[in-house]
């Protein structure tokens, strides 16, 4: 039985999603297969947003979480994919494309009270230069990939890193023959970014 938290269509678009990320971390899918029909908490999505150069990733500063990606729950209704859309509008002012593949699935707990679920990372490449507007008590920040941040989730940074590279390797073999209309750096402040 799922939870008002879950229903049908977002849990199917978890699943889909969750086979086809870039990387898995805790055993998530197969965590995933075992905990469907009794989640009790929603999904949860977020999206690791960087800028043309690979360099610097989007973050926000959660009131207890520290610097995190922008995210937040699925509500009912919504899929992963939809509810970090609208989270990273929410929380930083920019609209952008999603990739087409997420970034990562995991297994996480987003506070020492709350079970673990389901999270999926959605990634997306913007111009840097796009005006950010930060929710309330919430600040926005541009944060270089080769320094650290505090965050709730120390294997955030490595692993965010690790996509970074993963998409600029990818970017270059593109560049030098692959399809012009997969790359993944067509970007504008619209967020126009496409694989």
């Amino acid at each position: 039985m799922m939870s008002s938290g879950t229903d049908r269509r977002s849990v199917e678009a978890a699943v889909a999603d969750a086979r086809s990320a870039v990387a898995e971390f805790d055993d998530a899918c197969q965590w995933f297969d075992g905990a469907r029909g009794r989640l009790t908490d929603p999904l949860a999505a977020e999206v690791w947003v960087f800028n043309e150069d690979f360099t610097e990733v989007l973050l926000v500063k959660h009131r207890w979480r520290n610097w995190v990606p922008p995210g937040g729950k699925v509500d009912p209704g919504e899929t992963p994919r939809e509810a970090a859309l609208r989270e990273l509008f929410e929380e930083t002012g920019v609209r952008a494309t999603l990739l087409p593949r997420p970034a990562a699935v995991a297994v996480r707990s987003y506070h020492p009270d709350w079970s673990a679920t389901l999270g999926l990372s959605y990634a997306a490449v913007v111009d840097a230069s796009c005006p950010l507007l930060a929710e309330s008590g919430q600040p926005v920040a541009w944060t270089a990939l080769d320094r650290g941040w505090d965050s709730f989730f120390p294997d955030d940074p490595p692993r965010i890193r690790r996509h970074a590279t993963w998409m600029m390797k990818n970017t270059v073999a593109w560049s030098a023959g692959g399809d012009p209309d997969r790359r993944p750096t067509d970007v504008a402040c619209g967020g126009l970014g496409r694989y």
